[in-house]
């Protein structure tokens, strides 16, 4: 289901938004806006998601052994790797 609304743009925002479906990044106004819309709601919905992951973490802060460990198996992953030389 859709559902249309009505949407008072400036003139130079139609201009650019005509302009990106002219050079075909879009094939209309309409899926313009719906894409700008869907990629606004999807970084909003991302930063929430982060601003409660931080706060989940912060309630349980990791231990100077887990800080270590990760550390170590960093440590160990990159001394893992086949790296060629730079020089």
């Amino acid at each position: 289901m859709t559902t249309q609304i009505a949407v008072k743009l400036p003139d130079e925002l139609v201009g650019e938004l005509d302009r990106l479906v002219e050079q075909g990044a879009f094939a209309s106004r309409s899926q313009a806006i719906r894409a700008g819309l869907e990629t606004m709601v999807t970084a909003r919905r991302r930063a929430e998601l982060e601003r409660r992951y931080q706060e989940a973490i912060a309630q349980i802060p990791e231990t100077k052994e887990e800080i270590a460990e990760a550390t170590r198996l960093a440590v160990d992953a990159i001394n893992d790797e086949p790296w060629e030389p730079w020089w």
